[in-house]
């Protein structure tokens, strides 16, 4: 490949303290006995997958879950003896664990920092202890600050919040306390999810059964106006459709700030990254006989037969498949243009699919601009306000077969 894209390694850790009831990830509570056999399987996948990628570099490192800080000291540090051991990683790599506020102290922040972690991303979700107890969370409003304060002690110095808003009973006040209450914390980066009642959730038969009112869009919609008024006047860059980073100095309008998840930029920029773990999923770029072929694949959900089959030397994957140049090319606009200032840059589009995007996509973006939806100019596409407003409407237009 004349361009090769970004490399980023994901590492799912199944494991949480307590399953919240909206989540529908990969993710299990009450499996103390199999952390350390599925640790010594995660590592069994990254030995495996180390000399297939021993020509490219691994530029971010996510290890996400789950609540990886449930894992003990001696866990942690035999998962990235592994990663460094297995790939090339970056001498500059953004290293990121997710931490539950709930779960952490002074001396796993520590081991974390040791160990070459230099960002965490935190899930508070809220500043409101109803909030809170609806959505199953273990820590408490108090246990948020003392966490932060423990993670700067520590010596981290970029630390991203997540938050849900959307919530059923969640005012526009109760939403805002939360935002100033983020705000005074000043963390490098922010990022706020609308609730969504995935199927087969205990939230799902929650709504199902009317005891549980389900989630208004249009106060969700208010509530994420409001998010993007008052963190730009605190002083924060909304440089994707659910991600704000703090503004560090100068930055044009049409450039992705400094403290932005350059591992989900891999994601966004539709750059590859391999999974590791149970229920993690792959996206690869290869060359075959002098043409680019591109793939993803996931791997097998339960815990117990992912570390068995990794022990056997068996197969993992659950699903695989090669993705067709007309379907990569819709993935690289509907994904790109999540980046709301950034876009899909014209030359990276031709550099991933080698065809143009007015060759590929000439009409669609001429519709969706002359509906005021996407804006183009001679460097890029992407957003217009109006066109963030109803994103998942403009994303559509460039499915194959829409």
């Amino acid at each position: 490949m004349s361009f090769t894209p970004a490399l980023g390694l994901y590492i799912h850790i199944p494991f949480c303290a307590r399953k919240c009831p909206y989540c529908d990830f990969n993710t299990y509570a009450g499996l103390e006995s199999l952390h350390d056999t599925t640790v010594d399987a995660l590592c069994i996948e990254m030995e495996r997958w180390g000399p297939r990628l021993a020509g490219r570099t691994v530029s971010t490192v996510f290890v996400g879950g789950g609540t990886p800080t449930v894992l003990t000291a001696a866990q942690l540090e035999r998962l990235f003896g592994a990663v460094h051991r297995c790939f090339t990683v970056d001498a500059g790599a953004e290293i990121t664990c997710e931490a539950n506020p709930g779960t952490v102290d002074q001396a796993k922040f520590g081991v974390l920092r040791s160990l070459g972690v230099n960002r965490l991303s935190m899930g508070v979700q809220s500043f409101q202890p109803a909030e809170l107890h609806f959505l199953g969370r273990i820590h408490s409003v108090e246990d948020v600050g003392q966490a932060f304060a423990t993670a700067r002690k520590a010596g981290f110095d970029n630390i991203n919040l997540d938050f849900i808003f959307g919530l059923p009973g969640q005012t526009e006040a109760s939403w805002c306390d939360t935002l100033e209450r983020a705000l005074a914390l000043a963390p490098e980066h922010l990022s706020l999810y609308s609730l969504i009642v995935e199927p087969n959730t205990p939230l799902f038969h929650w709504v199902e059964s009317g005891s549980v009112p389900e989630p208004d869009e249009d106060q969700a919609a208010l509530h994420y106006e409001r998010a993007m008024e008052c963190l730009a006047a605190g002083g924060y860059i909304q440089y994707e459709v659910s991600n704000w980073a703090r503004r560090t100095g100068e930055c044009r309008d049409d450039e992705t700030p400094e403290l932005a998840s350059r591992h989900n930029l891999i994601y966004w920029r539709n750059d590859d990254y391999l999974g590791i773990g149970p229920g993690a999923h792959s996206h690869l770029r290869t060359e075959e006989g002098g043409v680019q072929v591109e793939r993803r694949w996931g791997n097998r959900k339960p815990v117990p037969s992912y570390g068995k089959r990794m022990r056997a030397g068996d197969s993992v994957e659950d699903f695989a498949e090669e993705i067709t140049p007309p379907v990569g090319m819709g993935e690289t606009m509907m994904l790109g243009l999540r980046l709301v200032r950034e876009g899909v840059p014209l030359d990276r589009f031709t550099a991933l699919h080698g065809r143009s995007l007015s060759d590929a996509f000439g009409t669609e973006v001429d519709r969706l601009c002359g509906d005021g939806l996407l804006t183009v100019d001679a460097r890029r596409v992407r957003l217009t306000p109006r066109g963030l407003m109803v994103g998942n409407r403009v994303f559509a237009q460039f499915l194959p077969d829409n």
